[in-house]
């Protein structure tokens, strides 16, 4: 019976290179994914486009390419490698156009396929409301994306095409594992069991390192070998959607039954109705069976139909975060630290500055679990953070952190202040018809 190797080479924009470098040179892979695209970084991809028509793809694409295709495309006896990557976030084809130059650069003749569709910002209208309550046409010029999660046509369309690189802008996180998976095996789009099987494949998969002791290790509790050396996973799958979850021999971390449990319980919020824009998933009976050091047979998972709206995540400006920052060690730190906030506060209140949240908290202390009795540190550091509607009064919250330099409390050093746009993220439901994924060769 065929088995198909998946390896998992990213679970975040800024995820490590070494270790999918590692799948792609000792993992006998059939495909290689690289997930990289979380809510709002594609709403800050679009802004991004924005200033640059040909940007607007993920920033480190071009030094993953580079490490990774001189394994792409590869014969063996038994395989052929293939990449599948969302890192086509706001703009696939400029990135595929990316991947074809460094391609060449490197000798190689590659066919790199672009998936679009995503993008439905000129399909939203007006009334359109979106999950927070606002509607689409209150939000004026400070609306700046909407895009649509696609499924697996697209990145089918492009394997049909044969591609060796598929670049995608939004795909649902499991859909860029199911699809080789339904290509491959030639599961129909209507075999829910399969497909609930292989959208567990995929996300057990799509968060890299989480599924192989990363976000994971607890000294004591959960230890981990070798985290530093952390190996990204991969999926060894049969035609039924049966699949086992390891990683390369000799890389660090650990797969065990512990691991795969916790990434199954991630994101989701009704194991029953996990739901894709190519099935509802059904993870409630889902067990693992570790079959060896390094080895875990996920099974139990099952689907139903598919839900006949895809979601959209609508990226759009909601003012600035004004930030400042200052130290206080020693004997008396904390009762130093919390007179500088006080400063700090009272200051903005006679400034009048205007503000729609407020946080003021000394790390170390209170910032995670508010105020609590505990042994005094010895060293603290204030943060008081913003936001604001208007950029002058954010520039002016990290000002006055600073300026506890000269006019606060004594021993404050290590300053910093920053101002950030707010690019906030919302959601509605697109009935599925107005949404046309496609490929661009």
């Amino acid at each position: 019976m065929k088995t198909l190797r998946i390896g998992s080479g990213a679970g975040y924009s800024g995820d490590r290179i070494e270790p999918a470098v590692e799948l792609a040179e000792h993992g006998d892979l059939d495909y290689l994914v690289f997930e990289c695209l979380a809510e709002r970084t594609i709403a800050l991809a679009q802004q991004a486009r924005i200033s640059d028509p040909q940007g607007g793809y993920d920033p480190l694409l071009s030094e993953r390419m580079r490490r990774v295709l001189p394994f792409v495309g590869r014969q063996t006896a038994r395989r052929r490698l293939r990449v599948i990557t969302n890192m086509g976030a706001a703009n696939p084809v400029s990135a595929a156009l990316e991947v074809r130059r460094i391609a060449s650069e490197l000798g190689l003749s590659l066919n790199v396929v672009a998936v679009v569709g995503d993008d439905v910002l000129s399909v939203l209208q007006p009334d359109h409301v979106l999950d927070n309550g606002q509607t689409v046409g209150s939000l004026g010029e400070r609306l700046i994306s909407a895009n649509a999660y696609l499924g697996v046509d697209g990145i089918i369309d492009a394997l049909h095409a044969e591609a060796d690189v598929v670049i995608t802008g939004r795909v649902a996180d499991p859909s860029l594992f199911l699809a080789p998976q339904m290509f491959e095996f030639g599961w129909t789009a209507d075999d829910w069991l399969r497909l609930g099987r292989g959208t567990l494949v995929g996300h057990l998969l799509e968060c890299a390192g989480q599924v192989s002791g990363g976000y994971f290790a607890d000294p004591g509790f959960k230890d981990v070998d070798d985290l530093a050396r952390l190996g990204f996973p991969l999926a060894e799958i049969d035609a039924d959607g049966e699949a086992v979850i390891t990683k390369v021999a000799g890389s660090g971390g650990r797969v065990s039954r512990a691991t795969c449990t916790e990434q199954l319980i991630y994101e989701v919020h009704d194991p029953a109705a996990y739901l894709t824009p190519d099935v509802t998933a059904d993870f409630s009976q889902v067990g693992f069976v570790e079959e060896g050091v390094d080895r875990v047979r996920a099974q139990g998972a099952n689907g139903r139909a598919r839900p006949e709206q895809l979601k959209v995540s609508v990226g759009y400006l909601d003012g600035w975060i004004g930030e400042g920052q200052m130290s206080y060690g020693g004997p008396g730190a904390v009762a130093r630290a919390q007179l500088a906030r006080d400063v700090v506060l009272k200051r903005l209140e006679l400034m009048g500055v205007k503000m729609q949240d407020l946080r003021a908290e000394l790390i170390g202390m209170d910032s995670l679990h508010g105020p609590r009795s505990s042994v005094e540190p010895w060293e603290v550091r204030l943060r008081v953070a913003a936001r604001c509607e208007d950029r002058g009064d954010a520039v002016r919250v990290g000002n006055e952190v600073e300026t506890l330099y000269t006019n606060g409390p004594s021993g404050g050093g290590g300053a910093s202040k920053s101002v950030r746009q707010v690019v906030a993220v919302a959601s509605l439901l697109l009935p599925r018809d107005a949404v046309s994924p496609r490929i661009e060769a």
